[in-house]
């Protein structure tokens, strides 16, 4: 007697499919908790008066009239918005759908024209718009470039923990090289193999050698921190007129832009490496995204056994890919002292390095994404000073601890799911 074999029938085509999706809760919980805590903020310290907000700086074509708002009415108005967003994510929860993009923009736009019509209120001072926005562009500008660095050095598969020795190496060899030359240029050149350079050393330890990244990253910023620390002590204060007295870039208004009101003083009458800025944040993402070496790129630091076996030189990948990086954060290093101010001053980066890899993470790897979350963190930075020019009754330990906050709050509640490339982190061993 003959068995025959009996194929397992397929699943008829008009059969239902279902798809689990995973949604997240971390959004709507950190909707109800923020606008929970805003609203108890004007319970406990309610203020009388009015705001004044100030939208034109008075070189525009089109000068738009101040706005004077009651404060307390206002902030009350924007709070019930923001509690509006934070019904309607909860509401999304409970039906199983995440929570849009355009809900966490609602909602912070509604909680900060609130928290800035409450702190103005009463003051005789008034909020510059176009100065809050142009502060915010300038404290963002390391950032911006430290986070472009972190996205492509992880995209490739190396956890660029050392952005911060980087961005300080970048601003101290552009400090020696602008002084010594007399030229900004040439400052930003050295900064940029200055960054390269620390790169490429996280490079030889963690690729080559196989050690861990984060341990070396780590390392690599203690290391910088001591070494310029030394070298500002004894060789630059002895000699600060010949050796760190340097020469900066100067604003350049864009015509036409620049008298855009509101926006056009803030954004378009900066300094050059602004609008590299500009430049650099849509170029990094066509090349990456768009371009035969972002592909080669993102397939190493995806699966990069897969990508040796289709003939890319993973190593190569990896040290070319991470000295660009490096290079790129050479460049906001060099902001601090060809643009900011024009000396060197010790660990004068100040943490931005590592402010810069939570935007890497804020902004799920992508660079245009982690550009936007640096101008949030340049934000909140910026927020101090506007702040104590309108004598808002907000500490000030609290307003320098306000870009620390808000990166937690980014990173641990509001950014959701996010998956890094597979491969990051990991060493590749060839078989």
């Amino acid at each position: 007697m003959s068995t025959a074999a009996v194929a397992p029938t397929a699943p008829p085509a008009d059969a239902d499919t279902r798809r689990v999706a995973v949604v997240g809760r971390k959004a709507p919980v950190a909707f109800v908790v923020v606008t929970a805590l805003f609203a108890l903020l004007l319970l406990l310290r309610p203020r009388e008066g009015d705001t004044l907000f100030r939208f034109s700086s008075g070189g525009e074509l089109l000068s738009l009239p101040n706005v004077a708002v009651p404060g307390m009415t206002a902030a009350w108005v924007c709070t019930a918005v923001a509690a509006v967003v934070a019904v309607a994510a909860v509401a999304l929860l409970a039906a199983g759908r995440r929570t849009p993009f355009f809900l966490t923009v609602v909602l912070a736009l509604a909680l900060l024209v609130g928290f800035l019509a409450w702190a103005g209120a009463g003051s005789s001072r008034d909020f510059s718009v176009a100065r809050l926005v142009g502060g915010s562009v300038l404290l963002a500008v390391p950032i911006v470039f430290g986070a472009l660095g972190g996205v492509i050095g992880e995209r490739v598969g190396v956890v660029n923990i050392a952005i911060e020795g980087q961005l300080l190496a970048g601003a101290f060899c552009a400090a020696v090289a602008a002084s010594l030359t007399d030229s900004a240029v040439v400052g930003l050149v050295a900064a940029v193999l200055a960054g390269a350079l620390v790169a490429l050393v996280l490079g030889l330890f963690t690729i080559t050698y196989r050690v861990n990244q984060v341990i070396v990253g780590v390392v690599l910023n203690v290391l910088v921190i001591g070494l310029t620390s030394f070298l500002y002590s004894q060789v630059l204060v002895p000699a600060a007129a010949d050796l760190n007295q340097t020469e900066r870039f100067t604003p350049l208004a864009i015509p036409v832009l620049s008298n855009i009101p509101v926006l056009g003083p803030a954004l378009f009458e900066q300094s050059v490496l602004v609008y590299l800025m500009y430049l650099a944040v849509p170029a990094v993402w066509f090349a990456m995204f768009r371009t035969r070496w972002g592909l080669r790129l993102r397939a190493v630091g995806e699966h990069p056994k897969a990508a040796d076996t289709v003939g890319i030189k993973v190593e190569r990948t990896r040290y070319r890919t991470l000295a660009i990086a490096g290079g790129i954060v050479g460049i906001g290093g060099a902001f601090y002292t060809v643009v900011s101010v024009s000396s060197f001053g010790k660990e004068m980066t100040a943490g931005a390095g590592f402010i810069a890899l939570a935007a890497v993470i804020f902004g799920k790897w992508d660079p245009v994404r982690a550009a936007l979350a640096a101008l949030l963190f340049g934000f909140a930075s910026n927020l101090e000073g506007a702040l104590s020019v309108v004598g808002a009754p907000v500490p000030s330990q609290f307003m320098l601890m306000l870009p620390y906050v808000v990166t937690i709050l980014a990173v641990a509640g509001l950014v959701g799911r996010s998956r890094p490339p597979a491969a990051s982190g990991q060493p590749y061993t060839k078989e």
